[in-house]
């Protein structure tokens, strides 16, 4: 039992220096990029006032039909198993869950909350495990294609330091390792489970839960089904989802840089637009918080924007995508635990 326990210390270390040391990094890396627009801080307080209340409103309107988009994305996968499920319901669950991965849960989290609502709901254990992780794979395949075409601008342009390409460059690798991964794991269902219940096993020593890899087995048995049925066709009802729910994100970008008397063009919007969420995406901090904001500000004033027009244009944002609706998830929270009934 000590020996077990002495291990599970030395994972748990592992996993959080190799955690912090990537923090650090990224972190380092938004510091280097924002420090130059703390200036702009001065004129961003006039560009604020000067904005335009309809295209704001309208920003808000674009953010509500991404989410929107993310609820019927859990609604098409789950009707790809066969299963219901309404795009209201579909909307709360996807915000409640990504609130609990937020404050805490992390991914892990938001699946488990996912699952446990959706299969609470009359949702097949297939179609629940479906819309608990194959959401995050679609999200990031949508911006691994714009953060490819914002780096390859950015060198075009030679607009990126050394310090810059390389901790882009290494968000977009971790992300397509990831998206490789999942292929490669639908064709060697073995190894896959081998390598999942090794992790769990990890996962549930730093727990201190006793190990089921039964349990594993059938849980990656579920997703693979789901992803063959994806495969067969269910793909394009989710994809097509994933699209709007960021373009949709990406308008709401666009009308703030409108309200600020400085409509962008497409490839700027790309450009400033993925990178910043891919390194937030691997920064293990929630939602990518600090370095979303000041990579996001920096690409933009880097590529001709005034600075006090991206720090407003870029806070404002990150309330309207990211503080708002994990404000929002918490109610919602609360509202599926009383309302969903529990298995008896």
């Amino acid at each position: 039992m000590a020996e077990t326990r002495q291990r599970a210390s030395q994972d748990s270390g592992r996993v959080s220096v190799g955690a912090r040391v990537v923090t650090l990094i990224l972190l380092g890396l938004a510091v280097h990029l924002l420090l130059p627009q703390l200036a702009a801080l001065e004129r961003s307080a006039q560009v604020l006032r000067t904005m335009s209340p309809w295209l704001v409103g309208l920003a808000f309107a674009a953010q509500a039909l991404s989410y929107l988009s993310s609820g019927y994305l859990l609604a098409a996968l789950v009707r790809s198993t066969g299963d219901r499920l309404s795009l209201a319901r579909g909307t709360m669950v996807f915000t409640a869950a990504s609130t609990i991965g937020l404050i805490g849960g992390g991914p892990v989290g938001n699946v488990a909350a996912t699952y446990r609502w959706l299969s609470r709901s009359g949702v097949s254990a297939s179609g629940a495990a479906l819309a608990g992780w194959v959401p995050t794979l679609f999200y990031n395949a949508a911006l691994v294609g714009v953060g490819i075409f914002g780096l390859s601008h950015l060198l075009l342009g030679g607009q990126l330091s050394t310090l810059e390409l390389v901790g882009f460059g290494f968000t977009l690798l971790v992300l397509l390792l990831g998206v490789a991964l999942a292929v490669w794991g639908a064709r060697h269902r073995p190894q896959l489970i081998g390598g999942v219940d090794r992790l769990a096993r990890v996962w549930d020593r730093l727990r201190r839960r006793r190990h089921d890899p039964g349990g594993v087995a059938a849980g990656v048995g579920r997703v693979i089904e789901g992803w063959e049925m994806l495969r067969r066709g269910g793909w394009r009802g989710p994809a097509a989802a994933a699209l709007l729910n960021t373009g949709f994100d990406m308008l709401t970008l666009y009308l703030f840089f409108a309200a600020a008397g400085h409509a962008v063009g497409l490839g700027l919007l790309l450009t400033g637009y993925g990178l910043p969420l891919l390194l937030g995406r691997i920064s293990f901090l929630p939602g990518g918080v600090g370095v979303v904001e000041g990579t996001m500000a920096a690409v933009y004033a880097s590529l001709g924007i005034p600075a006090s027009v991206t720090v407003v244009v870029t806070l404002a944002y990150r309330l309207v995508s990211f503080w708002l609706p994990l404000v929002l998830g918490l109610p919602i929270i609360a509202y599926l635990d009383r309302r969903t009934p529990r298995p008896t």
